[in-house]
């Protein structure tokens, strides 16, 4: 066969006529032509292996849910280890609520106030505003046991307007003023553990997170986790000492500000010191929110006006009984008065 493949190759050569030298290079052509053409098979094959190779790969992942391709994009789009506890919120249908019945609600319910969560360092000047995290826990547990379920403003005025469902339960409002760190690192975990949510008051000038307030990061888990984030104004300053102009910035800039930087509604405003009278109540009114809190002991009831609704501050050295005991003992309160400047 080699020796016909040479004579078809001489035969070739004589037919085109050439002398020595041609027919020397057209051999030579020949061969590089022949090395060209194994080369291509070569390439050819391994593209095929390569190929069925991706194929078969791609057959792994698709019966496998693409875990690797989600492995990677996993890690690609991780938090960092300062934001892990934040979650998608949690829905009031995906909690047991918000399906719209078409007849307002006519329950109340009673909206606890906290600060700090944790034990009051030596020398602090309002130790009653610190409820150690084991006690929180203790309280949260005791409510509930009792039949409570911790729903936001948002749903609760919801439900009294639209009547919106509410989750299983008797609702009650988980307030935290002024943006402590410990709301984040401390209360976060418990309500998280019994599928519950809170309202956040900040204020804009708060501490900072080197001295115990809330950082942005932890804001923005807050609301992931669920949370309602309202305000307390700009710097918790009193509102009925301020003039017009201070007082709308107070009021409505601390309110489109916290919309810009955190793309929420921000609708219930928080008295800072419970200080409230007839134009501050007018000025909250005008910016656009739905209603506002003060610090008068009482439910909040769905007749009563919702710029003017009661909390209920929690102390620390309160148990889990004495909390329950403290709920039921205001529930006939009567509405909170037309102005309060303390006392």
């Amino acid at each position: 066969m080699l020796r016909r493949h040479a004579r078809r190759e001489r035969d070739s050569d004589r037919w085109a006529g050439g002398g020595p030298v041609d027919l020397e290079q057209r051999r030579t052509r020949r061969a590089e032509q022949r090395l060209r053409q194994r080369r291509r098979r070569r390439l050819l094959a391994g593209g095929l292996l390569a190929a069925g190779l991706l194929v078969a790969a791609a057959v792994v992942l698709a019966s496998s849910g693409g875990a690797a391709h989600k492995t990677r994009r996993q890690l690609a789009t991780a938090p960092p280890a300062h934001a892990r506890s934040k979650r998608a919120p949690r829905s009031p249908k995906a909690r047991g609520g918000g399906v719209a019945t078409g007849h307002p609600g006519s329950e109340p319910a009673p909206v606890l106030m906290y600060h700090v969560i944790a034990a009051p360092p030596a020398g602090a000047p309002f130790p009653g505003l610190y409820v150690p995290p084991a006690e929180f826990a203790e309280q949260m547990r005791a409510l509930k046991r009792a039949g409570w379920v911790a729903v936001t403003p948002d749903e609760l005025i919801a439900y009294w307007r639209r009547g919106v469902s509410l989750p299983p339960g008797k609702p009650i409002v988980l307030t935290f003023d002024n943006g402590y760190q410990s709301q984040f690192t401390q209360a976060l975990p418990v309500l998280r553990r019994l599928g519950w949510v809170a309202e956040e008051n900040i204020q804009l000038t708060g501490l900072p997170p080197s001295q115990g307030g809330l950082g942005t990061d932890e804001i923005r888990g807050l609301i992931a986790a669920g949370w309602e984030l309202d305000t307390q104004g700009i710097s918790h300053a009193d509102l009925i000492t301020l003039s017009p102009s201070e007082l709308r910035e107070q009021v409505a800039g601390a309110r489109r500000t916290i919309q810009r930087r955190f793309h929420v509604p921000v609708n219930w405003f928080c008295y800072p010191s419970g200080h409230y009278d007839d134009t501050v109540v007018a000025e909250v009114r005008a910016a656009g929110y739905a209603g506002s809190t003060t610090v008068v002991p009482g439910w909040a009831h769905p007749h009563e006006d919702p710029y003017r609704m009661h909390r209920l501050r929690v102390l620390g050295g309160t148990s889990g009984a004495a909390l329950l005991q403290l709920i039921a003992d205001t529930s006939g309160d009567p509405p909170a008065p037309a102005s309060y400047s303390g006392g």
